[in-house]
């Protein structure tokens, strides 16, 4: 199929692309990497009558740590994160998300922020987002604002971004090296969306405990889900192996996915519980740990 007739304007500026959403209100989508957006106008899915291309604005092409916290600009391509050494050498769970993304030539093309913006139920940059607390600057008419990934992912293909308003880049803090993550994700076959995902990271002082964790979920609700329940179980504790399965079970109980070609609904709740766990097995392998003994099964 071939999308309804829409107009096209490639911009050079923040300044520019906010002007033309304002304009043009609801009517007006937001284009950068097209990996999303374009295939839903083809089967119409979604029928834009402007769209605006920021894809060009090279300030936003943006991969930098700054203040504590790793920054994000919006035409930031999935590629870029993957294969930028000092993200595999620093940030675990960055690094595995950006190696399963779609498949290569989706990620030279697709971008960070956008995949986030479009808010898919089965992401993988969503659940990411989550487990390490990003933050989304928004510019709008009003300024500028920042919102916390939570509050930002609203529903499926909705976040908090309002018509005219275009949001520019993403931070979230900085690992230290007491700090690692894990991405786990199943899928029928490369470049296929998420069966059921995982995201995880934690982070253990020099005592052993943990001391901050990040766990969410993608492809079991309407939107990627952190598992509340299950970072506070963590929180505070020495790791084990009987605390690691009652976290990663909170996920299960968590999860809402529904029955399609990739699998039942016990089935992928399921297999929420076993990405979990081994997320955070595999983050504290990462951290060197040395308090568990891992083994291969889930």
């Amino acid at each position: 199929m071939f999308p309804v007739s829409f107009e096209y304007l490639k911009v050079h500026s923040a300044e520019e692309a906010l002007a033309a959403l304002q304009q043009h209100g609801g009517d007006a989508r937001v284009l950068a990497g097209g990996q999303s957006l374009i295939p839903a106008m083809r089967y119409r899915l979604a029928r834009p009558a402007f769209l605006v291309d920021i894809g060009g604005i090279q300030d936003m092409n943006t991969l930098h740590e700054q203040d504590g916290h790793l920054h994000f600009g919006a035409t930031l391509r999935d590629a870029r994160v993957e294969f930028t050494p000092w993200i595999a050498e620093r940030y675990s769970l960055l690094a595995d998300v950006s190696r399963v993304v779609a498949d290569p030539i989706v990620r030279h093309m697709g971008t960070v922020l956008g995949s986030i913006c479009h808010n898919d139920p089965s992401g993988d940059w969503t659940a990411a987002a989550l487990a390490s607390r990003a933050l989304v600057t928004v510019h709008g008419a009003g300024g500028a604002r920042e919102v916390g990934i939570d509050d930002f992912l609203i529903d499926a293909f909705t976040t908090s971004v309002q018509d005219g308003e275009l949001a520019v880049s993403m931070r979230l803090p900085t690992p230290d090296a007491r700090t690692q993550g894990s991405y786990q994700k199943i899928e029928r076959k490369v470049g296929d969306y998420a069966t059921c995902a995982a995201a995880v990271q934690l982070t253990l002082d020099e005592h052993g405990l943990i001391t901050a964790a990040g766990v969410a979920i993608t492809a079991a609700s309407t939107t990627a889900v952190r598992v509340k329940k299950a970072e506070a179980m963590l929180i505070g504790q020495r790791p084990s192996l009987h605390l690691l399965h009652e976290a990663a079970m909170e996920a299960s109980i968590l999860s809402t996915p529904v029955a399609d070609a990739r699998g039942s609904v016990a089935y992928k709740k399921d297999m929420a519980r076993v990405l979990v766990l081994r997320g955070l097995k595999q983050s504290l392998e990462r951290l060197n740990a040395g308090v568990l003994e891992l083994g291969a099964t889930a």
